[in-house]
């Protein structure tokens, strides 16, 4: 079989105005994600003297606050943003953020900002480039103890614990599975779940499974919890964890009716005045006893 061979033109216009030199190091970067790019290819577009921070053109750029903070966590990595804490003589504190169109050390970017002025609502500004020495406590260093076991559960102290997810030895797992990849059917809000979350909610699924639940009783539980129509859902897989996170008790199954002894089958209570309620025997389909029967005047 012949091989396809594709074959790229392009067509390039050098714009007159309004445009920014980036060197090819910084588009074709191999550690650096296309928001991590667009994030600072914005920043160096920006006019000389602005003083707009990394959060607001993440803004603009309409990257969230995951990927912005993947984004920059990459750029400071490879040395194209640097920060550092200021503090004013009244005790006010900045952040200073630096932005590098090629990357820098942190010696030659604690260089640049000290170069730079400082803002006007500071006056004498002293760099916290590092924090100071610490004073030595008195006595000898000893090490804590670990040949006891504490004194309380730590949990108490503990506030807005994680759902325990321990069913390694689920036997419902793959149902629980099932069960996950049908949400995106039941509601458009559940359409975009991040697929890295699947395996938490599936390990949270089959804890109801495990407790007797069906799929559809979590389905239906999932639904109940939705939002009204109209309402936007920014995180669909956290609040599916939150939903699942505690399991419900199952309902109790209605008790059947109380049936009568061998006995006393065949047996129909009197429809006449009686104290307690009185069984007879019936011969056809009559409705009082014996006895009511007799005190029923014949007709004349």
């Amino acid at each position: 079989m012949e091989q396809d061979s594709t074959v790229i033109y392009r067509h390039f216009n050098a714009p007159s105005r309004a445009y920014s030199q980036f060197s090819h190091e910084i588009i074709r970067h191999p550690r650096l994600s296309a928001n991590a790019v667009r994030l600072l290819t914005w920043q160096l577009s920006l006019p000389q003297g602005a003083r707009e921070p990394l959060s607001r053109t993440a803004e603009r750029a309409r990257i969230g606050s995951c990927a912005f903070t993947r984004a920059k966590r990459q750029l400071m990595e490879e040395g194209f943003v640097h920060e550092r804490r200021v503090q004013g003589a009244g005790g006010h504190w900045m952040t200073q953020q630096l932005v590098s169109s090629t990357p820098l050390t942190s010696d030659e970017a604690i260089k640049l900002l000290s170069r730079t002025p400082a803002p006007t609502c500071t006056n004498r500004v002293s760099p916290q480039v590092a924090p100071s020495p610490r004073k030595p406590a008195a006595g000898q260093p000893t090490t804590p103890p670990a040949d006891r076991h504490p004194k309380k559960d730590p949990k108490e102290d503990t506030s807005n614990l994680p759902a325990r997810t321990d069913t390694a030895e689920s036997p419902h797992l793959d149902d629980a599975r099932a069960l996950v990849g049908a949400l995106p059917l039941l509601s458009p809000a559940l359409r975009h779940i991040p697929p890295a979350m699947r395996e938490e909610l599936t390990r949270l699924a089959a804890r109801w499974l495990d407790a007797g639940h069906t799929s559809t009783d979590v389905h239906e539980h999932i639904l109940r919890g939705l939002p009204g129509p109209g309402t936007s859902v920014h995180r669909p897989g956290g609040l599916v964890r939150y939903l699942l996170r505690d399991v419900a008790p199952l309902k109790a199954e209605p008790s059947p009716p109380p049936t009568l002894s061998a006995r006393l089958q065949g047996t129909r209570e009197c429809s006449g005045d009686h104290i307690q309620p009185m069984l007879f025997r019936p011969l056809a389909d009559e409705t009082l006893c014996s006895a009511c029967v007799s005190r029923v005047p014949a007709p004349s």
